[in-house]
């Protein structure tokens, strides 16, 4: 372990999680030397309004279903507990808090970058945390950079290599409700709770 704890934080909605998730949490594990990852599944948002699925708790079950195998991530309930809307500043203030001297990097993909601007308290995100992107397609690099370069926050700024995965949560709740395969898009888990429980099956 580094002489300062370096820290991830992975927040989503996993509404639900899939492969593209995890592959994202390894690379970033081993790209930016994590000691620890903490895989935060969204509370209420409040940019979203509600949304198909089996809500907090839920999505709670199925990150950490989907993540017990991988070694250094911790899913944390910091979110769903908290009563009111969910904001990344103030979760990564209690984060900071509970760990101390820690170095924290912020994980998050290109397309969620280019609105960071807009988010609550950006400032304080980034006296927080390094900002760690993950590339997605459609989304150009210096789009982000140009973002972060208007907050003054150039050397906040990383990024995380990962292949091109094409699947995304809405995609798997469509195949879900249409009572499509799953198997070869989320981990097998994942796939067995959303089957038995009938977690997005049609109203």
């Amino acid at each position: 372990m580094s002489e300062v704890p370096r820290l991830g934080v992975f927040g989503s909605a996993f509404n639900p999680p899939h492969l593209a998730h995890l592959v994202l949490a390894g690379e970033a594990i081993w790209q930016l030397g994590l000691d620890q990852l903490f895989v935060v599944p969204t509370g209420n948002a409040y940019h979203k309004g509600n949304t198909t699925g089996p809500g907090p708790e839920g999505r709670l079950r199925l990150a950490n279903a989907a993540f017990a195998s991988v070694e250094a991530v911790d899913v944390s309930d910091i979110e769903v507990r908290r009563s009111g809307p969910s904001y990344t500043c103030e979760t990564l203030e209690l984060i900071a808090e509970q760990d101390g001297n820690s170095e924290i990097h912020l994980l998050m993909g290109a397309d969620a970058a280019c609105g960071f601007s807009e988010w609550k308290r950006p400032e304080r995100i980034l006296e927080l945390a390094r900002i760690a992107v993950a590339h997605r397609s459609g989304t150009e690099r210096e789009t982000v950079e140009e973002v972060f370069s208007g907050l003054g926050a150039d050397d906040r700024l990383g990024w995380v290599k990962m292949p091109r995965i094409d699947i995304s949560s809405s995609m798997v709740r469509g195949r879900a409700e249409a009572g499509q395969p799953l198997s070869h898009l989320v981990p097998e888990a994942v796939a067995e709770m959303i089957e038995n429980e009938g977690m997005y099956a049609p109203n």
